[in-house]
């Protein structure tokens, strides 16, 4: 009997972190995450394809206000097919002549201020890849975060197992106990090996989608200076600071002045081009003749040419104003549901770490030390470890899908939030615990599922 009571205390002060303390909110940024995010900047492909791309867009810029090449022409006239007459008949010469075209007044600005719009459209494609890579880089580590502590509170667990199976084995062996205390126990043991193995698959898998977004080999280490929980809540965003990051409306918005300036540039197509030709005719011994001349296009066809030309063009002003107002109104819907569930996993949050898991901690307590004098059953006292294990679970899964929120806003994404689900904690009696409160279906998607890049980035 008194080996069996020094085991209690032990039993229950022994595993570490059980005592819930006030979180660190520390203001910081995690110098890990910076790294991470840092390196994934410098060196990802995509970034460094949309960043060329852009500089590609820039370069069109002055081509497109350069006046059209001109053309050098080489010629000879000459008086009937028996000999070369230059110099002796006055009809006789070389020709050298020189042609420049011109368009009409305000073309070439238009056409430039198109390829102007054209390099803000590349823009915004790059900034989409880029808040995309950092939102990946940000969820990753957040899922490294979770998968750590999700293993931690299994070896909390296996801590408390261990020392049950110990209190049952010598119940058993006084007298007081069952056998079938002392198998389930060990039972229970066997199964916290099966979820060791999964939750350490599941970090090494998440390890390999960061070391990738880095361009680092799958298996090199990443260390972790923060806790899960210690993680700085980012700021909130409201609508307007959503929309001002966000890619898919400002290269909407481009489309529409890109489309108002083809517009204007169709309308100047009905307007005629001109060409200058200044030529030279040398004739031998004769004097040489000189010709200045201007040429003008005639829009002749301009019924089913330019006017149809205006008409395309106002069609798809129209559908491009649409389209401003559809990455506007879906914008808005996105941040409002990400708003709601921020709002809503903070008082979860609030309630684990305020109430919920210090109930649920002392309620296990309560029961193992009634198992001890005989007053409850291992069954129950097993029943409300892993209620407890549940609900710290049920409490990391939160304060990773409040992250994957506030994650999403940042993004400006117009797609489903993409929750930041870890590994699976125990065997199927770890259900008797809490669940990990559900992403609603607005905001749910698969993970690992390339982001929608919505409409407008669509005609990028």
């Amino acid at each position: 009997m008194r080996r069996l009571m020094r085991l209690v205390p032990a039993l229950v002060l022994a595993a570490p972190g059980t005592a819930q303390a006030p979180l660190p909110q520390p203001s910081t940024p995690d110098p890990v995450l910076a790294a991470l995010l840092r390196e994934a900047l410098d060196r990802h492909p995509d970034l460094q394809k949309a960043e060329a791309a852009v500089r590609m867009d820039q370069e069109r810029i002055p081509q497109a206000g350069v006046l059209p090449d001109p053309s050098l022409s080489l010629g000879l006239q000459n008086d009937g097919f028996k000999r070369l007459e230059v110099g002796r008949m006055e009809t006789s010469f070389y020709s050298v002549a020189f042609t420049q075209p011109l368009p009409w007044p305000g073309k070439r600005g238009l056409r430039k201020e198109v390829a102007a719009i054209g390099a803000d459209l590349s823009e915004a494609a790059r900034s989409r890849v880029q808040l995309s890579l950092e939102a990946e880089v940000r969820r990753g580590y957040t899922a490294l975060l979770l998968v750590r502590g999700q293993k931690q509170l299994l070896e909390q667990q296996s801590v408390f197992l261990e020392q049950a199976e110990r209190l049952a084995r010598t119940r058993y062996e006084v007298g007081q106990g069952s056998q079938g205390d002392l198998l389930r126990a060990q039972l229970e043991r066997t199964r916290l090996q099966l979820a060791a193995w999964s939750l350490d698959a599941e970090e090494r898998t998440t390890l390999a989608g960061l070391n990738r977004l880095r361009q680092h080999d799958p298996a090199d280490p990443i260390p972790a200076t923060a806790a899960l929980a210690e993680l700085p809540e980012p700021v909130a965003l409201e609508h307007e600071q959503v929309e001002a990051r966000s890619p898919e409306l400002a290269g909407a918005r481009a489309s529409v002045r890109q489309t108002d300036k083809l517009l204007d540039l169709a309308r100047l197509d009905r307007r005629p081009d001109f060409a200058v030709t200044a030529g030279l005719m040398p004739r031998g011994g004769l004097d040489p003749m000189w010709q200045v001349g201007v040429s003008i296009s005639l829009p002749i066809y301009g019924r089913n040419k330019q006017q149809r030309a205006v008409a395309e063009h106002e069609h798809h002003r129209q559908g491009q104003g649409a389209e401003v107002e559809s990455v506007r109104t879906l914008l808005r819907q996105r941040t409002e549901e990400r708003s709601i569930q921020i709002q809503t996993l903070r008082r979860t949050r609030d309630l684990y770490r305020d109430g919920l898991l210090v109930q649920s901690e002392a309620s296990f307590k309560a029961l193992l030390a009634q198992y001890e004098t005989g007053r409850a059953s291992f069954l129950g006292a097993l029943e409300a470890l892993n209620g407890w294990v549940g609900d710290r679970g049920a409490y990391l899964q939160t304060l990773a899908q409040l992250q994957a929120q506030h994650i999403a806003l940042r993004e400006a994404a117009l797609a489903p939030t993409v929750p930041i689900n870890g590994g699976s904690l125990a065997s199927t009696s770890i259900s008797s615990g809490a669940a990990a409160p559900a992403v609603s279906n607005a905001t749910a998607k698969a993970p690992g599922k390339a982001q929608d890049s919505g409409p407008a980035m669509n005609k990028m």
